[in-house]
């Protein structure tokens, strides 16, 4: 959904929501079904239960949730569900306090845990590799996010940016 957005945000403004949305929905239906199909081969491998690996999955997805149940006390599901980048009228508002304050992106870190946990809980290869190939994805939206956040808030993110880590927390605050 993100790549879809995040280059486009500018064209999905003028667009609105419900547009963007639709043809959004529409190319992630599309994506599905054809994983759907290929379910099969792609979960062919599986490597069993373990228990070491299912108590690093608890861990893994507990960090998860815990910087969900942060950033989700600050944001709204319509700035969860991008408004503020498809809508002209959402332009939305800079976060920088409570874990904003502390890490730029809680939202993908907490989805690299949650990711990472289930991975090591279902203990199949396929989901290992989309585990691990999230991690560049991750990387690449979130600096996709930050051109479009520094062309809607300028210097205000300029400095934000400048000020809070992109994904780790500094020990010495």
């Amino acid at each position: 959904m993100w790549f879809l957005i995040h280059p486009f945000a500018g064209f999905w403004r003028r667009q609105g929501p419900r547009i963007t949305y639709l043809v959004v929905v529409a190319v992630a239906l599309v994506i599905g079904v054809a994983l759907f199909q290929l379910r099969e081969p792609i979960l062919r491998v599986e490597f069993g239960f373990s228990w070491p690996l299912t108590v690093m999955a608890v861990f893994c997805y507990a960090g998860g949730v815990l910087l969900e149940h942060y950033y989700r006390r600050q944001i709204t599901i319509g700035v969860l569900f991008g408004l503020p980048e498809v809508s002209e009228k959402r332009s939305g508002r800079l976060l920088t306090e409570g874990i904003y304050g502390r890490i730029r992106h809680p939202r993908y870190l907490g989805l690299v845990f949650e990711i990472s946990g289930f991975a090591l809980l279902v203990n199949y290869l396929a989901v290992y590799v989309i585990a691990i190939a999230m991690v560049p994805v991750v990387l690449l939206i979130v600096l996709l996010e930050e051109r479009e956040l520094l062309a809607r808030f300028g210097d205000d993110y300029a400095q934000y940016m400048r000020s809070v880590p992109r994904f780790f927390p500094k020990l010495d605050r």
